[in-house]
């Protein structure tokens, strides 16, 4: 995986949490996720570098775990093989969403309230995320070897209301919805496999539809 692979995969995720509300700068994330992985999607999907700890499982994290060696800074120095244990997630997604719940924490008070990526980059070192004193240097760069920012203006862009979508989905797509949901059943009674299919795959279009209308007004899909 190239690294502008990573990016295409990493950056729609990064913008979503930002427009619902994340406090992370999509530029920021991404850059993290490049510096903490190498570039490379792990099958425990924890592109942040956050270990362990003493934290419970939650909606994100379900408990799971993988063991490695790394390296750390103490007092300066900079010691290699250091065993750490990272959480372990079912997608990017969930590793994102369950950072962002360890950035409520008041200790990233500056984090959350940083008006730039440049500051929010800054106040990750400052506020301890990594022991690496270079790593706000390291998360600027990439912000600008591959122009990052342009994800930040992607989140800005106005969203479709969320009253509008509902009521689209709500006035036509439910009942669309519902009629074909209730052709397929009666097909299925009569036998008629190929129909009950056929009124399947409309539903599920619909279905589809409707998603793409809550995920484009900022909206969970179901």
């Amino acid at each position: 995986m190239t690294r502008e692979e990573f990016i295409a995969v990493v950056a729609p995720v990064a913008v979503q949490l930002r427009k619902e509300g994340s406090p992370i700068f999509p530029s920021v994330r991404i850059a993290q996720a490049l510096l903490e992985t190498g570039g490379k999607i792990h099958a425990w999907n924890n592109l942040v570098g956050y270990k362990v700890g003493s934290g419970q499982p939650n909606g994100f994290w379900k408990g799971k775990s993988v063991s490695t060696k790394t390296w750390e800074v103490y007092n300066g120095v900079r010691v290699d093989g250091v065993q750490a244990h990272w959480r372990a997630y079912d997608c990017i997604e969930d590793c994102f969403r369950d950072q962002d719940l360890l950035f409520n924490w008041s200790r990233y008070d500056r984090v959350r309230n940083a008006k730039t990526p440049q500051d929010q980059t800054e106040m990750l070192r400052v506020c301890g995320y990594a022991t690496d004193p270079e790593y706000t240097k390291k998360l600027r760069r990439l912000i600008t070897s591959y122009t990052l920012e342009q994800y930040d203006k992607e989140a800005e862009e106005p969203m479709l209301n969320a009253g509008v979508a509902n009521t689209v989905i709500d006035t036509w797509m439910g009942p669309a919805w519902k009629e074909l949901d209730a052709k397929r059943q009666e097909a299925e009674k009569a036998g008629d496999g190929t129909a009950a299919a056929a009124y399947e795959q409309q539903a599920e279009y619909i279905h589809w539809l409707a998603n793409e209308l809550r995920k484009a007004s900022g909206q969970q899909t179901t």
